[in-house]
């Protein structure tokens, strides 16, 4: 059975010589109030700033990457329209 959270690419994404077609986030079920601390933290540390962290590219590739765990640069390298994709899976988690 699929995971509601995978989301699949249009073309195939390379990252550190491994391709991906798709990303499963169902990872976000198991974060933590902890987690999502430790990602504003990381967020702020970061120099980047937002009035809704979770409306903000920055602490949604943090978090996709806590829920994936994958490396934040792999959600920062995404092709444009595949991070939209992911901030409206992880955005949507939150205000479901």
């Amino acid at each position: 059975m699929a995971s509601e959270y995978l989301i699949e690419f249009k073309k195939p994404y390379t990252f550190e010589s491994q391709e991906y077609k798709e990303i499963d986030l169902a990872g976000l079920e198991s974060l933590t109030a902890k987690d999502l601390m430790d990602a504003e933290k990381q967020f702020a540390a970061s120099g980047q700033v937002a009035a809704i962290n979770e409306m903000s590219m920055g602490y949604v590739c943090i978090v996709a990457a806590k829920a994936s765990k994958l490396p934040v640069e792999f959600f920062e390298k995404l092709p444009a329209n595949e991070a939209i994709k992911v901030k409206n899976e992880v955005t949507g988690f939150f205000y479901l």
